[in-house]
């Protein structure tokens, strides 16, 4: 039986996964694995990796009962797993120090990857500018405009950021650019890549990064509730938030997972969603085999979230098996729903989210309430709103003063 956990020896959950590359990347990749596998037996690069996770990033990150959307929704209780207080407002920071302390590992001097909302990239510029190692980040023109604070926090921690300009100027065409870039300039650089997708090693390492999440998470609603969550609730993109939160539960079966991908502004026309798990089919993206947003020759459709993080028309290799065999459900929610989720914990929790983890929380909202006092949701708030807050105040027509 396939595993839900791990891939198996070729790189595969089930349909999905594995290594669809050009001849000239096939070495790099396979490089990279090499690496990877040594290092995380390596007990010397797991203790510098869960330092700096404690003395910089500042894990463990809390999980925090939100008593007045609880006391809002009603039914359950809601946890939130707080990853926007890491360093850097969120997630992203868990992998791209493991990423970075790779690189160096390897004897590479320059970090290379595509950020959509900005997140990744600002966490992959700290973890370079820590360990001495030059950094490159492709970024969509749309995504630049729309996350501008993001933009001079990567430059200013001495990152190189790309505008990328072709195709739909959003994640996926910064994807396809630093892979482009990083075909011609391997040997000195590792391409870090942003999420759980991409050939074999990626979707692992970077869920392995991840995986802190789901542990401290576990750990933490033990200690507070004695007992597992009814159900668990995180964003999906890419997927790498999720995947973190997830890993540590997948075997329990009682427990319900839901991951939560954007309708955008409605699912009836492509280039008005980039929800892949409602409407995708099986493609090869990125060097991996996955569920694809993609038209009938096998071209990626364009996208739309209002979440930058969160337009790509594909999904980790992972997410792909999980739902295959049922075990998360994947639903959706929209750029409004999203939108009232944002206001709703700003008001009612006084904290400002990103937009992407709104879209988890949005799902929360409609779940809660189904469920009764005894129940337990805990929501993955994978990054803090900073970086939304002129896009979200225009869009709700709020006037500067």
């Amino acid at each position: 039986m396939t595993s839900i956990t791990h891939a198996d020896a070729t790189g595969f959950f089930g349909a999905h996964g594995g290594r669809f590359l050009p001849p000239h990347l096939e070495a790099p990749i396979a490089e990279v694995a090499a690496a990877y596998r040594e290092a995380k037996d390596d007990p010397s690069f797991q203790a510098e990796y869960e330092a700096l996770l404690a003395d910089y990033v500042g894990r463990p990150s809390p999980l925090f009962l939100a008593r007045n959307l609880t006391a809002h929704l009603g039914g359950a209780k809601v946890y939130l797993k707080r990853e926007d207080l890491n360093h850097t407002g969120a997630h992203k920071i868990n992998h791209t120090l493991g990423e970075a302390l790779l690189a160096k590992r390897m004897g590479k001097k320059k970090l290379l990857a595509e950020t959509g909302a900005g997140q990744h990239g600002v966490a992959l510029a700290t973890a370079a500018a820590l360990l001495g190692l030059e950094c490159e980040i492709h970024m969509g023109a749309i995504d630049i405009a729309k996350q501008r604070p993001n933009v001079v926090r990567m430059e200013l921690l001495g990152a190189k950021v790309v505008s990328v300009e072709s195709g739909g100027r959003c994640l996926k065409d910064a994807v396809d650019s630093a892979f482009g870039v990083w075909a011609n300039d391997f040997s000195e650089t590792l391409f870090a890549i942003g999420s759980v997708v991409g050939p074999d090693p990626f979707p692992s390492m970077v869920r392995d990064f991840q995986a802190i999440v789901g542990r401290e998470a576990r750990a933490q609603l033990q200690q507070k509730e004695g007992r597992l969550p009814t159900a668990l609730v995180a964003a999906v993109g890419g997927g790498s938030n999720a995947m973190g939160l997830f890993q540590a539960f997948l075997e329990d079966e009682e427990v319900q997972i839901y991951g939560v991908e954007p309708s955008g502004r409605g699912l009836d026309n492509p280039g008005d969603h980039a929800a892949t798990m409602t409407l995708g089919t099986p493609g090869v993206l990125h060097g991996m085999r996955t569920i694809v947003l993609q038209d009938e020759s096998g071209e990626p459709w364009p996208v739309h979230s209002i979440a930058s993080g969160m337009d790509y028309p594909g999904v980790g290799p992972q997410h792909a098996h999980l739902r295959d065999v049922g075990r998360v459900n994947y639903v959706a929610a929209s750029d409004d729903e999203s939108i009232e989720a944002f206001q709703l914990l700003c008001r009612l929790e006084g904290i400002i989210p990103a937009i992407e983890s709104c879209h988890a929380v949005a799902h929360a909202a409609k779940l809660a309430p189904t469920l009764s006092a005894d129940d337990i949701v805990v929501v993955n708030l994978s990054g803090r709103g900073d970086k939304d807050i002129d896009f979200v105040a225009e869009r709700l027509g709020m006037n500067p003063r």
